[in-house]
């Protein structure tokens, strides 16, 4: 946040147009982000990991997650899990935020986006979520048609969002 302070003090970056978005890691980021701060006037999500809890058991890298990023099962620290997952801070958003997945995304699963989407519903906040059909983690925009409907869907969402829209 702090780059963005600068880049609006510097006059480079107008603080009433300022959209944020990410992929993978930059999802989880994205989520976090918009849980902390309204500052930005949409986000789009993309294929982030929302409750760290449910990834871990249903990625295609279960044996990986909690073994080299928490060092322990789910179960064993429940509270560690929870106060690392951007769900924890949902109550916080008032952003308008956009969650794409690829429907065959393995690694972090469908069901993690799908959480995120129906909490932003149940609390009121503007949310669409994007399922990229035959995508995959690593493919979301693999085909032409499949980085079509990405870009497309976040363009428009933040054009809807857009300052000078209103």
């Amino acid at each position: 946040m702090s780059a963005v302070d600068t880049a609006v003090t510097s006059g480079l970056v107008n603080p009433d147009e300022m959209f944020v978005t990410g992929g993978s890691g930059g999802g989880v980021l994205t989520t976090w982000i918009v849980g902390q701060t309204p500052r930005f006037r949409a986000a789009a999500a993309q294929k982030p990991v929302i409750n760290w809890a449910s990834f871990s058991l249903t990625t295609d890298m279960a044996t990986y997650a909690h073994k080299y990023w928490f060092g322990k099962q789910p179960w064993e620290d429940p509270q560690g899990y929870w106060k690392r997952s951007p769900l924890s801070l949902v109550g916080n958003v008032s952003t308008p935020t956009l969650v794409v997945v690829g429907d065959q995304d393995f690694r972090t699963p469908v069901s993690d986006s799908e959480q995120y989407y129906e909490a932003l519903k149940l609390r009121g906040i503007p949310t669409a979520l994007v399922k990229v059909p035959g995508a995959s983690h690593g493919g979301l925009a693999a085909r032409p048609s499949q980085s079509a409907a990405k870009a497309s869907a976040i363009l428009a969402w933040f054009q809807r969002y857009r300052a000078s829209a209103h």
